[in-house]
């Protein structure tokens, strides 16, 4: 019997590949461990109790089995600080779906820079990427709000090529290329708003 596939994967797009090369580059180095399975995302520092996995390792869970969930818990990874790598979910604020305007707006702020992020990692996978407003019971006020942020995270993918990555995400961007057989290197990229449903 095989595996059951998580939406958008194909054969090689399975998250098992993604814990392992994680681990080769962040387990001993950062010890952290990227982490599936989990009923949703959460990042919880190393010696705090949580949901199985080593409890002397950070622990960076990503939803089922998803393959997107897991480039994207990882660009949060990336971009934390070293103090915010201490925090329980790096000491972000979360409401769940259902947020108001106000909070949409903030949930939306703080995501710009990690879906381009993801976004540049799913290339390296040769994976497609969706822009996530994470609000489906938000309503049309919700909805009204996507092509603007489809706008600031094209804008800030593009950015990122230009600017280029801080050292654990070019790691781990590299690795991804490498292991997934795409060759691709930041300075191909051209992120194209059309290409964002």
């Amino acid at each position: 019997m095989t595996a059951a596939l998580s939406p958008g994967c194909t054969r090689v797009h399975v998250s098992q590949r993604l814990e392992r090369v994680f681990d080769a580059c962040f387990a001993r180095s950062e010890n952290t461990r990227l982490i599936g399975g989990a009923p949703e995302p959460e990042y919880i520092p190393a010696g705090e109790p949580g949901p199985g996995g080593p409890v002397g390792y950070h622990r960076l869970y990503y939803r089922e089995d998803y393959f997107a969930s897991a480039l994207h818990e990882s660009a949060h990874w990336c971009i934390a600080g070293p103090g915010r790598r201490l925090l329980r979910d790096f000491g972000y604020w979360y409401a769940p779906d259902g947020r108001n305007p106000e909070q949409q707006a903030a949930f939306q702020q703080v995501e710009v820079a990690p879906q381009a992020l993801e976004w540049c990692f799913a290339r390296a996978c040769g994976y497609p990427f969706r822009v996530s407003l994470d609000n489906l019971e938000g309503g049309e006020a919700a909805r009204s709000q996507h092509a603007t942020f489809c706008d600031q995270v094209t804008t800030a993918a593009n950015t990122r090529v230009g600017r280029g990555m801080a050292p654990r995400a070019a790691r781990w961007f590299d690795a991804l290329s490498a292991e997934f057989g795409t060759g691709v290197r930041l300075s191909d990229l051209l992120f194209r708003r059309d290409e964002l449903a």
